[in-house]
């Protein structure tokens, strides 16, 4: 397969492609049931966080837009 994307919906969910896995803070991995995609919740109105649920509609705005983040700084 190929290598994972996320992809940052307008107005909605992370979405989520490819190969991946998703594990809580505990290190716990959660059943994804043999999927390679789904949506990742950001507005925070999901009742199946951390899964989209679609509550974002009408409650959640941002118009995402790719851009270059300054350079990693050393140490």
């Amino acid at each position: 397969m190929s290598k994972t994307k996320l992809i940052i919906n307008r107005n909605g969910s992370i979405k989520i492609e490819g190969d991946f896995e998703i594990m809580d803070s505990e290190g716990n991995v959660y059943g994804l049931e043999g999927r390679t995609a789904l949506g990742l919740c950001r507005c925070g109105l999901s009742s199946n966080k951390p899964f989209c649920d679609g509550s974002h509609r009408n409650n959640f705005e941002h118009e995402a837009e790719a851009f270059d983040l300054p350079p990693m700084k050393t140490k």
